[in-house]
Formats: C-alpha cells, structure tokens, sequence
C-alpha cells in the first residue's frame, strides 16, 4: 500500500538507509567531489540512452543493454540517494558546516575564506563528522521527495541542496545571511578593495584574516562575464539537445567539469545552472514546433537568465555569509520556477523535467 507520494513503507525504509549512506559518503570526499560524480553519473547513463534510441541494425541486445544501464544510472544513481545533489552534494556542505566547528578542518590562513566554505576538502572517516553528512542527506532526501511529490514547480534536487543548507546554518549557529560590509547586499567592491573583516577582541577590534566579503568565485561575479558565459552555454546547451534530444548532457558536462575546478585549474567557470535552464526551454520550445535557431536563440536567453540569477544568490546567501549555499543551487530553483509559471499558463506546453501539480 502507498502511503507516500506513491512508496511503500519498504521503499522509503530503502531510500533512507540509501541516502543517509550518501549523504556520509558525499561528506567523507567533499560536496564539491560528489557533485562532480554526479556529472559523470549524468553522462554515463544520458550516452547509454541516446545511444539506446538512435541504434539502427541488428545489435539490438546492446541497443537494450545501453538502454536499461541509461535508465538504471540518472535516476537511482546521479539524482538519486547515491550522488544526487540534495543527497550528496547537501551532507557534504552541512558537514563542512559542522567540521569547522568542531575541530574537523584546516586552520585558515590570511586571505582565506571560512573554512566551513571549502567544500572541496574531503573530510576523511570521522565518525560524527560522517554522521551528520548522512542525517543531512536524508533530510535532503525527503525535501526532494516531497517536493517532486506535491508537484512544486522547481527542480526538487535544487530545493533539497538550498533548503539543507541554510538548515545547517540554522543548526549550528551561523547567521541565515551575514552581515554585508559594504554600501548593500549586492556591493561587492570591499572585495575588490581587498578589504578585511574586523573581529570584536578584549579591548577592542582585530583584523580578520577573513576578506570582507566573499565571492563565491573570485573569477567569475562580474555581472558582464557572468552574462557572456552564460550566453555561450546557453546555445550549447540548446544545440546539444536539438542533436541528441537529451535534457541532461549539458548539465552533465558543465558538472563533470568541475572536475578542472577541484584540481585547481585557475579561473575556470561553474556553468551547470545555466546549462539545465536553457536545455529545459529549448525542448519546450522545440516540442511545440519551433525551429533549431528559435531553440538556440532561447537557450542563449535562458543561459544568461540563469547566470545572472546565479549571481544574484550568490550576493545575497554566499558571499557574507560563514558556509556554503550554493549560487548554482537557487538559480536553478528560481530559473525551473520561471518555467514551471510558463508551463502552467500554457504559453508552452511541456515543461523540460520541472514538476507541475
């Protein structure tokens, strides 16, 4: 009998124990780590189904294989309670938040950012630090459950990797948003002034070794490269579906290529918020009957929607604040909302992967 959105009792006893095991193994390699294996997980398993679809000839027993491991790998694997973001990706960064209260990571030096912010830095096997990984996980688990089931027009993993996150903060003890140390939220120029924090001390203030305010990437928050990055992406990742007719390979690639990022390739862009918008419109324009240049012109638009909406959060929730939310995160929620709204008011008809009531 289903008693939730659908699952057994069985079900969400197996995507609990699946997810708080996620949600440890995503904090024992780092959130950042983890959400790249999602990406690979993305491309793995879209390549088996393109390949599954367009297979012409007699193999047909590796068109099926191709098939089954496609189907077998995105949903349970790389959106799910093994890699999925709101599983893995959210018990790394609320572990990271814990850690760096208890003893669990590196010293900063002068110029660094808070340490609960390195969400490339692999937390090893200590127990608690583990433990906290996984209770998140779960809970992120259940936000994406229960926001796919009520049918919320935003992408549900996106709403489960923000939602846990300022949760974290809320848990153990860092301010929701910061305090911003410049003419306003968005005002980034103490960054650019190089700017220190001040601490309160006996007697009086001391310099942080903290930047006043925090970019989440240094190389990429000015409003005109973030907008021409995301232009770029945005018709990629429309011709990219347009030829394939897969809805996630752009974000797979833009994920697993922060593969780059994690190795410390300098200035290299975080792209995956306005990769997925922009296939998402482009198949919505395409299934109503638009053409592929229609379909690259709206990707483009969506591309750079979705990266100045990216900027946007990350002023508000990252760059004052002591942990990671993740910029790319809320301006998926906030792109899918847009066209979840379009869908309902039936300007297109379909509504890429974004759930509707």
């Amino acid at each position: 009998m289903a008693i939730v959105f659908g699952l057994e009792a069985i079900d969400i006893l197996v995507l609990v124990m699946a997810s708080f095991a996620g949600g440890m193994f995503g904090a024992s390699i780092g959130a950042l780590p983890a959400f790249i294996f999602t990406g690979f997980m993305v491309l793995i398993g879209e390549a088996g189904n393109v390949v599954s679809s367009e297979f012409v000839g007699g193999g047909g027993l590796i068109a099926d294989a191709a098939g089954g491991y496609g189907a077998g790998i995105v949903g349970p694997l790389a959106f799910g309670p093994v890699f999925g973001p709101h599983v893995a990706f959210a018990g790394g960064v609320a572990a990271a938040a814990y850690a760096a209260k208890y003893d669990g990571m590196p010293e900063p030096e002068d110029g660094d950012y808070h340490p609960a912010k390195d969400i490339a830095y692999a937390l090893g096997t200590r127990p608690d630090i583990l433990a906290v990984g996984g209770v998140f996980g779960v809970i992120g688990m259940a936000i994406r459950q229960t926001s796919g089931g009520l049918g919320i027009p935003m992408d549900p993993p996106a709403v489960g990797v923000i939602l846990t996150a300022l949760l974290a903060r809320a848990v153990f003890g860092y301010s929701i948003i910061g305090s911003p140390n410049g003419d306003g939220i968005l005002d980034m120029t103490p960054f650019e002034r190089g700017k220190k924090r001040t601490t309160l001390a006996d007697g009086g203030s001391t310099q942080s070794y903290r930047l006043a305010v925090e970019p989440w990437l240094p190389h990429q928050y000015k409003w005109s490269g973030v907008a021409t990055i995301g232009f770029a992406v945005g018709i990629l990742s429309a011709y990219i579906f347009a030829r394939t007719g897969s809805l996630f390979i752009p974000f797979g690639i833009s994920a697993a290529s922060l593969l780059f990022l994690n190795l410390g390739v300098e200035k290299f862009p975080v792209t995956h918020h306005m990769a997925l918008p922009a296939t998402f419109i482009a198949s919505m324009v395409m299934i109503d009957g638009s053409s592929v240049p229609v379909a690259l012109v709206a990707g483009a638009a969506f591309g750079v929607l979705g990266a100045l909406i990216g900027e946007f959060w990350e002023r508000v929730l990252y760059a004052h604040g002591d942990t990671h939310v993740d910029p790319p995160a809320a301006s998926i929620m906030t792109t899918t909302l847009i066209i979840g709204v379009l869908a309902l008011m039936g300007v297109f008809s379909t509504s890429g992967a974004v759930p509707l009531p």
